[in-house]
């Protein structure tokens, strides 16, 4: 039995979540920059690499508790402790380029074990499992929020499908959490759906849980994408308070570099974490249609009212639809 850690505040490991296209990669980056932490890129992820996590995660969003956590939480400690896990990487390496990534990744995670580095968990994917990755490893939780036209319009430009099969089938997540969407799941798995009706949904189940944390834990850090992308020097400096980083100026500049009027508009990949954050925010106005935008409203309404206002669904004045 691995027991549950209690770290003191300023060794906690830090967990940054939220649902994915929230502004995790950016955010958890840019407090990996802050000195001795050591950024972990999503270690739920079914294709994360062996090396990194061990544990068998075989679908997304994988709600893990004490009732099911025999299967993650040795591997979990281990990453969390960055022990690479060798065997399994060789196992999985097929490629002379795999088998270089490999050794570059075990070898960096040697180095911040010997340092004893603040391990910093990006991973949307463990959103669900926060309440357990909390108890059993004492992390500091920070998660994301985002608008939810922001958030379908990105889902819609990737085309980011969702199969909701997957959550149907953990009875203990709909038992927990989910009983409410069971009948639109099931219609959502039963026939086709549109791109936008898949992620009107995914953000209402995600955030639907997003709120219930909220309520039990006014400990944890929540964080709109908004509000960061609009002062992010100012909020980033609260977050390095809370979470006990060391905000130096080189971060600061690292952060404006990340962030200001000289980046795109647009993110030009879906893990790229330079981009006019200001400029942002406001993007989902242009890639929708009046049509679409009140259709998701109507649709996320009884969830989004408790992250948003009817201000935050109005067009900027100096906005112009193309």
């Amino acid at each position: 039995m691995v027991p549950t850690i209690s770290p003191s505040a300023k060794d906690r490991p830090i967990l940054v979540t939220g649902a994915h296209r929230s502004g995790t990669t950016w955010v958890g980056k840019m407090l990996a920059l802050a000195r001795g932490v050591q950024y972990i890129h999503e270690p739920f992820n079914p294709v994360a690499p062996a090396g990194v996590c061990a544990a068998d995660f075989d679908h997304y969003f994988v709600y893990v508790t004490r009732r099911n956590e025999t299967r993650y939480l040795a591997p979990l400690s281990r990453t969390l402790a960055f022990r690479y896990s060798w065997l399994a990487a060789a196992r999985e390496t097929g490629t002379l380029r795999g088998a270089r990534r490999a050794i570059h990744e075990g070898l960096e995670w040697e180095w911040a074990r010997l340092r004893s580095a603040r391990p910093l968990v990006k991973d949307p994917l463990a959103l669900l499992s926060s309440e357990w990755l909390d108890e059993r490893f004492g992390m500091e939780v920070l998660v994301m929020i985002r608008h939810p036209a922001a958030f379908v319009s990105s889902v819609k430009r990737l085309d980011w499908q969702y199969s909701f099969a997957e959550l149907l089938a953990d009875r203990e997540l709909m038992t927990d959490h989910l009983s409410g969407f069971e009948t639109e799941l099931h219609d959502h798995v039963r026939r086709p759906h549109d791109i936008l009706s898949q992620a009107v949904l995914t953000w209402r189940v995600l955030y639907s849980v997003v709120a219930t944390f909220r309520r039990r834990h006014p400990e944890w850090l929540f964080v709109r994408h908004e509000d960061i992308s609009l002062e992010p020097t100012r909020l980033f400096g609260d977050i390095y308070r809370r979470l006990h980083l060391e905000l130096t100026e080189r971060v600061l500049r690292e952060i404006e570099e990340h962030s200001g009027s000289a980046n795109p508009h647009e993110v030009e990949s879906a893990y790229s974490t330079y981009v006019n954050s200001r400029a942002n925010v406001s993007n989902w106005h242009r890639r929708l249609s009046n049509d679409e935008i009140v259709r998701i409203r109507n649709a996320v309404e009884d969830v989004s009212h408790a992250f948003y206002s009817d201000e935050d669904w109005q067009e900027p004045e100096d906005e112009t639809r193309t």
